[in-house]
């Protein structure tokens, strides 16, 4: 297996474990070799609360780096505390916590998420 199924089983493996709640949602990332994407889910109510990518306007033409990655972290914790979140469980969608994943998780924190 090899990519994307192992990728699938090491996600599925990730949220048997998290569940998003109203006082703790969970921030999913995705990333694409292309772009890299955000959300802070409510998953009891199915509702996304926050959500970020690097395809927002001003990020659309930036190569996708570390830096690219930290932009769309601090973008998305800036609109969760808009929101009114500011604890989250981070779910790294069975991506290794390493590189851009790790950017942006940083950034996240840095503008005032905890996780």
């Amino acid at each position: 297996m090899k990519g994307r199924a192992t990728r699938s089983r090491r996600q599925a493996r990730v949220r048997r474990k998290l569940q998003g709640t109203p006082d703790r949602p969970r921030l999913s990332v995705h990333r694409s070799n292309r772009y890299i994407y955000a959300q802070v889910i409510n998953d009891s109510e199915g509702v996304t609360v926050a959500a970020a990518s690097s395809q927002e306007p001003d990020l659309r033409f930036d190569r996708l780096n570390m830096e690219t990655a930290a932009k769309v972290g601090t973008l998305v914790a800036d609109r969760a505390k808009e929101a009114g979140v500011t604890t989250v469980v981070f779910d790294r969608g069975g991506y290794k916590y390493h590189g851009r994943l790790k950017a942006l998780a940083d950034a996240a924190r840095e503008a005032g998420l905890e996780f």
